[in-house]
């Protein structure tokens, strides 16, 4: 796999018949180890490992639906109410971020409406906060700690 833009993570992977599979810690289980899975793990580690982001307050492949139409939403940060924070939207290292990644992740947020938006191919990482008064979003220089994260929701 590609070097990724993200601190090295301590990945638990296996062989199958099915092929590699590594271990999703947030879902407790082994899942396909894609490019975009690959993304996911190492982000999440960084966010667990290098943010303070309790794991315990983060899930993968979240499940929403918008106008009856059922959705996943890559890994949702929540605060210690459980309300949604944050939406994180991975693509493979391969996959250039663009506006069409945010609108994705925009729409995710209309059944959230989490405070933050995060997109990330391992290799670039772009962070948003949402401002629900004056409906605009703002790219942020840095992803928050969470706790910094909590405190400005």
């Amino acid at each position: 796999m590609i070097a990724l833009n993200l601190p090295k993570a301590d990945l638990r992977l296996k062989r199958d018949d099915d092929g590699v599979q590594v271990f999703d810690a947030l879902r407790r289980r082994y899942v396909k180890f894609t490019p975009e899975e690959y993304v996911r793990q190492s982000f999440v580690n960084f966010l667990v490992m290098h943010k303070g982001y309790p794991r315990g307050l983060m899930g993968n492949e979240v499940a929403i639906e918008i106008n009856s139409v059922k959705l996943r939403c890559d890994t949702v940060v929540y605060g210690r109410d459980m309300r949604p924070l944050m939406i994180v939207e991975y693509k493979a290292p391969t996959c250039h971020i663009d506006e069409a990644v945010l609108r994705q992740a925009y729409v995710y947020n209309m059944a959230l409406r989490a405070g933050y938006l995060v997109l990330s191919n391992g290799l670039a990482h772009h962070c948003f906060q949402v401002d629900y008064a004056s409906n605009e979003i703002h790219r942020l220089e840095a992803l928050p700690d969470y706790q910094d994260l909590c405190l400005n929701v």
